[in-house]
C-alpha cells in the first residue's frame, strides 16, 4: 500500500475527472487509509472547489495542456501550496515521488519544473478583467456566473464564494450528548450545524439523521395535513421529517434502488406513516387523481443551490442540461398538481439559485392553470421574497441555496 498522502486524493479525483463519478459515490467507492480520511476528504473538496481557478493556474504554465493524470497530481500540489500551507518542496517531492510510483517517471521532470515556478501573483496578474476573471478566481462556471450576476448583482461574487458552514445534524431524540461540540443552532428545532461531527451509534439507532438545512427548511414551509405525497422523494429525508405532520406520507421515487433508500432511512428513523412507491410522477396515474391533501414537488435541478457540499456540480452541468430540467420540472409539476384535492395545497421546491428553474416555472406553470393560486409563505432562514416563492442564498443560509413555493386549489 502507498503511503504517499498524495495518493488516496489522487486515486479518489482520477474516478470523479475520468468517469464522472459523483464526489461522495468517489470517496464510499475508493480504500482509505482510515488515519489520514479528514485530510483526504478535506484535498478532494478543495481541488474541486477550486477546478476552474486551478485549470487557469496550469494553462499559464503550461500552454499544451498535460494528460489527465498530470492535471490531477497538479491540482493536488496546487491545493497543498495555496490552501495547506504545505512546504513548497515538501509538496514537490511528494507529487514526484508518486508521479514515479505510478509509472509517469517520464512526466516528474515536468511537474517538478512547475511546481518550483509557481508564483500565484505571476497568476492572479494574468486573470482576464470582468467578469471572465471573477469566474475563474471563483471557480464558477463562466455561464451561470453570468446568470448570477444578471439575478443578483453584486451580491453574486459572495453567493459563488460561500461555504458551506459545515454538518447538517437534524436530532430526534438526545441531542444534548452532542452539543459539547462546537456547533451553530439553526432556527428550526433540534437541526445543528458543526464544523466537525462523527457518525456514532446513535445514527444507527434513529437518534439523529445527517439533513441539510435546505430540506428541513422546505418541510417546514409545509402546513400540517392528513394526506400528503411527496413527489420526488429519495432518499426520503423529506418524507421522513414529513411525516411528523401529516399523518400518511405517500412517496414517490422513479428509480427502484432510489426506492429502496426511502425504506431504509423510515426504518432506521422509526417512521411508520411512510409508504414508498416506484412511480414516474411525470406520468398520470388516474388512481391518484385528487387524492392527497398536498402534494411537494421537491423537481430535479442543476442543484448549484448545493455546490458547497456537491463541488463536483460545477464540473459536469453544462449549459444546455437546462432545457431538458426545465422541460422536466414543467412536466413533473403539470402532473402531480392533478393529484391535488380542491383546496390542497401544492409545494414546488428546488436546490437551485436560477429563476429559469424556481418562479419562472411556476409563473409559467400558473398562466396554463387557472385553478391554482399563490399562497405567500415565510420562514425563519434568512431569505428573499420572490414574486411566487422564497429564494434561501448560500451567503446567508448556511451556504445552502434553495426555493419554495405554496400554490394552493381553488375549492
Amino acid at each position: 500500500m502507498l503511503s504517499n498522502p498524495v495518493y488516496d486524493p489522487f486515486q479518489i479525483l482520477i474516478k470523479i475527472y475520468s468517469d464522472g463519478a459523483h464526489v461522495k459515490q468517489a470517496i464510499a467507492d475508493t480504500y482509505i487509509e482510515e488515519q489520514y480520511r479528514s485530510r483526504t476528504v478535506k484535498i478532494v473538496y478543495g481541488v474541486l472547489e477550486n477546478d476552474g481557478y486551478f485549470d487557469f493556474c496550469i494553462r499559464h504554465y503550461a500552454p499544451k495542456a498535460p494528460k489527465l493524470a498530470v492535471r490531477v497530481l497538479l491540482k493536488i500540489s496546487l491545493y497543498m501550496l495555496l490552501f495547506m500551507d504545505k512546504k513548497r518542496y515538501m509538496v514537490t517531492d511528494l507529487a514526484v515521488t508518486l508521479c514515479k510510483k505510478l509509472g509517469k517517471s517520464g512526466v516528474s521532470g515536468f511537474v517538478n519544473a512547475f511546481l518550483r515556478r509557481f508564483d500565484r501573483e505571476e497568476v492572479d496578474g494574468s486573470l482576464p478583467k470582468g467578469i471572465e476573471g471573477e469566474a475563474i478566481a471563483l471557480s464558477y462556471p463562466l455561464y451561470t456566473y453570468r446568470m448570477l450576476k444578471k439575478e443578483y448583482g453584486d451580491r453574486a461574487k459572495g453567493i459563488a464564494a460561500a461555504k458551506s458552514a459545515g454538518v447538517s445534524v437534524r436530532f430526534v431524540k438526545d441531542a444534548e450528548k452532542y452539543l459539547e461540540k462546537p456547533h451553530i443552532q439553526t432556527p428550526f428545532n433540534g437541526n445543528y450545524i458543526f464544523e466537525n461531527f462523527v457518525r456514532d451509534e446513535g445514527f444507527d439507532e434513529g437518534y439523529y439523521t445527517f439533513q441539510s438545512v435546505g430540506s428541513i427548511a422546505i418541510c417546514d414551509c409545509v402546513t400540517p395535513c392528513e394526506n400528503l405525497l411527496d413527489a420526488c422523494a429519495a432518499p426520503g429525508g423529506k418524507s421522513v421529517l414529513l411525516a411528523q405532520k401529516c399523518a400518511q406520507v405517500t412517496s414517490f421515487e422513479l428509480h427502484a434502488h432510489r426506492a429502496e433508500l426511502i425504506r431504509q432511512y423510515k426504518t432506521r428513523m422509526g417512521v411508520e406513516n411512510v409508504t414508498e412507491h416506484v412511480k414516474n410522477s411525470a406520468e398520470f396515474d388516474p388512481q391518484y387523481e385528487e387524492k392527497f391533501d398536498a402534494v411537494l414537488c421537491d423537481a430535479p435541478c442543476s442543484g448549484f443551490g448545493t455546490v458547497s457540499e456537491n463541488p463536483d456540480i460545477k464540473l459536469f452541468r453544462k449549459a444546455e442540461d437546462f432545457v431538458g430540467l426545465q422541460k422536466a420540472q414543467t412536466d413533473i409539476l403539470s402532473n402531480v398538481a392533478r393529484y391535488v384535492k380542491k383546496g390542497g395545497a401544492l409545494y414546488y421546491s428546488t436546490c437551485s439559485l436560477f429563476e429559469c428553474e424556481n418562479d419562472g416555472i411556476v409563473q409559467a406553470f400558473l398562466k396554463g392553470h387557472p385553478e391554482y393560486a399563490v399562497e405567500k409563505l415565510t420562514s425563519p432562514l434568512a431569505h428573499d421574497e420572490k414574486t411566487c416563492g422564497l429564494q434561501f442564498l448560500p451567503d446567508t443560509a448556511y451556504g445552502a441555496g434553495f426555493y419554495v413555493c405554496k400554490l394552493v386549489k381553488r375549492k
